[in-house]
């Protein structure tokens, strides 16, 4: 851990000096109490560094939460293992898994469901209720948003099928809030950035433009930001269950769930933290208290973990994502090439495309490195290596 000043604490050994500077101007916000936390994933970010626990004293920065509300991981254990895989792979490829779970969730950016299927229309009942009770309609931001439940989205989220050190196969799923969680997102963020030009409030970045807790905006902003965190999970959980039954049908026989685990990384919680009541913003960060499952997903190729948390509280009781990107999506189109991208992904069953270029590994943080220095905000309970990777364009 690096103390970069009493305000900003940094677990990143791999810190680029753009990523420092964001950093340092967001820890200098009057009300960040006692610091910001720095994860080992840090990269530049809309006003605040992805990466980073930002604990707050009666304000909030929506953007410093993020757009993608709730995004976060979804990880189940089966009781499949290895041999289950080589066994069906001579009458069942995984290049056939790989377009069953395509077929059953929509991907890509404004992907969405015909229809709102049966698993999913209890969890649009319940996100209904849950709106109604705040007065919140979501149609006013996205107009299809129920259908939008169960699906992708695009970027870094992906489904993965993996196995881990033991060999047992394990089905992993990244993704968030979709369209309306980033609209809830941008609405909030556009009211902070008015507010602070209505009190004349000079910002040294206007994407740090903060709510007061107090205010209506402010009582807006977390009714609606905890519905959207809410959407992702029951995304999350709906895709899932689609996988489940996908993996079912592949294997012949019904999946044990040994174990699920399910957890957000763009989020704000009230928590206490050095003694007093902060609203704490973990963007691009999970929450790691002690004992407290957790998943942090590497790179399109790479590992991914399971983990437990070790409650670090110079680290506000959090750990990094993932990996973190080193370079620009524009910038890793320009660098890379499909040639690389297919060596990367040898022995993985992925849909062979240069529309993923701006994924491969290289273009991210290496995952052990993230993790080295993470030694002491997570212990390692599982490493997870795909066999199947599911991406949308």
């Amino acid at each position: 851990m690096e103390r970069i000043s009493n305000r900003l604490l940094s677990w990143a050994s791999l810190l680029e000096d753009s990523t420092r500077a964001q950093a340092v101007t967001t820890s200098r916000m009057p009300f960040i109490h006692p610091h910001l936390a720095l994860m080992p994933d840090a990269h530049l970010g809309l006003g605040a560094t992805v990466g980073s626990v930002i604990p707050t004293l009666g304000a909030v920065m929506p953007a410093a939460v993020g757009v993608d509300i709730g995004c976060g991981m979804i990880a189940v254990k089966t009781q499949f293992t290895r041999e289950d895989v080589a066994a069906r792979a001579s009458t069942r490829p995984l290049s056939e898994l790989r377009r069953q779970i395509e077929r059953a969730i929509p991907l890509s950016a404004g992907g969405r469901n015909n229809k709102v299927v049966a698993t999913a229309q209890p969890r649009v009942e319940e996100l209904t209720r849950m709106a109604d009770a705040i007065g919140l309609e979501p149609g006013a931001y996205a107009k299809a948003w129920e259908l939008q439940l169960g699906s992708l989205g695009s970027g870094n989220h992906f489904i993965e099928v993996s196995l881990d050190e033991e060999d047992a196969v394990w089905l992993f799923l990244h993704s968030g809030s979709r369209g309306v969680g980033n609209r809830i997102a941008g609405h909030h963020i556009r009211v902070a950035q008015e507010l602070m030009s209505t009190w004349w409030i000079d910002l040294p970045d206007r994407d740090l433009a903060y709510l007061v807790e107090g205010t209506a905006e402010f009582d807006a902003y977390i009714a609606e930001l905890r519905w959207a965190q809410h959407f992702a999970l029951l995304n999350r959980e709906e895709m899932m269950d689609r996988v489940i039954r996908q993996v079912a049908e592949h294997f012949g026989m019904a999946v044990e769930e040994r174990e699920r685990i399910n957890c957000h990384h763009n989020f704000t919680e009230r928590e206490r933290h050095f003694g007093k009541d902060v609203w704490l913003s973990r963007k691009g960060a999970i929450s790691a208290r002690p004992g407290q499952p957790g998943l942090i997903p590497g790179s399109m190729g790479t590992a991914s973990y399971v983990v437990s948390g070790l409650g670090n509280p110079l680290a506000l009781h959090s750990s990094p994502h993932g990996a973190g990107r080193r370079f620009s999506r524009s910038a890793a189109r320009k660098r890379f090439t499909i040639e690389e991208l297919r060596e990367a992904m040898t022995g993985i069953e992925f849909r062979d495309t240069d529309a993923f270029l701006d994924e491969i590994p290289q273009a991210y943080k290496p995952i052990d490195q993230v993790m080295a220095d993470a030694a002491d905000l997570v212990e390692v309970r599982h490493t997870l290596r795909q066999i199947v990777n599911v991406k949308g364009d």
